[in-house]
């Protein structure tokens, strides 16, 4: 008889065990299935040439959007499905279906909150002007009139056109160094983490970084849903903001900007 009771208890724990594992695999609600491109994969938007945010090495794709994307997709339920797009092309084909969501160094901006949902903010984004060692500019202020490299449409763009400066538009940041190495161009304006990241791995030599966060706040960053998504985008803050709470979005951004840029 006391065989019997050790064995049924043993039965019971296991299929409480069986259960209880299955429970906790969080999977997506119908109403997430109902509003994704691909019923089980979360569809991201990014340029894939934007070191650190997201670029290839060795052929591979890479950076803190991409494993940050394959983090918060593993917590919803669905599979990380990346497609590489040029900046110019990127929004838009958010708003014409082609993604889910857009994780590329995006700021939270009145105007794209007219026709777009915002996450949770995940990292703060600081302003940056680079510029020629030998440059007599110090500020932001100082650039007015003069040519500076930003990428069409990016919240860098818009600081270069609050200032006064002639925009120059290229979106890939390598060459945007060169264009201001060559004289075409009196400076860009960046991301500082973005600048942090470059010198990692290339010489700036002939080139300085101004930290001009003392004249432009910095940006919050998030992902980007269209209106008509609130399933996705509920979900989406909801595993972000667990990520968040057990250190994994810190641990990312020390891991590739060397320094904790999520406050």
């Amino acid at each position: 008889m006391k065989f019997w009771k050790k064995a049924l208890l043993v039965v019971a724990a296991l299929t409480l065990g069986t259960a209880g594992s299955v429970t906790s695999i969080h999977a997506a609600s119908s109403s997430v299935n109902s509003e994704l491109q691909h019923k089980g994969e979360l569809t991201i938007g990014l340029e894939g040439t934007y070191s650190p945010y997201s670029y290839r090495k060795n052929g591979k794709l890479t950076g803190f959007e991409v494993d940050l994307g394959k983090a918060v997709a593993k917590k919803m339920g669905l599979k990380a499905h990346f497609v590489p797009t040029k900046w110019d092309s990127l929004i838009a084909g958010l708003g014409a279906g082609k993604f889910d969501v857009v994780m590329n160094n995006i700021t939270q901006t009145p105007e794209r909150a007219k026709q777009y949902n915002f996450s949770t903010p995940y990292i703060r984004s600081h302003f940056a002007l680079i510029v020629p060692k030998s440059s007599k500019i110090t500020n932001l202020k100082q650039i007015s009139r003069k040519k500076i490299v930003a990428g069409t449409g990016t919240n860098n763009a818009t600081v270069v056109k609050k200032y006064k400066g002639k925009l120059v538009a290229n979106s890939d940041f390598a060459s945007a160094l060169d264009m201001v190495r060559q004289g075409r161009a009196a400076g860009t304006v960046n991301s500082r983490e973005a600048w942090y990241s470059y010198t990692k791995q290339h010489a700036t030599k002939g080139l300085k970084m101004i930290d001009v966060s003392s004249e432009q706040k910095p940006a919050k960053i998030s992902a980007l849903f269209n209106k008509k998504d609130p399933a996705i985008q509920k979900s989406y803050n909801q595993a972000l903001q667990q990520l968040q709470k057990d250190g994994t979005v810190k641990k990312l951004s020390q891991k590739y900007f060397g320094a904790d840029i999520t406050k």
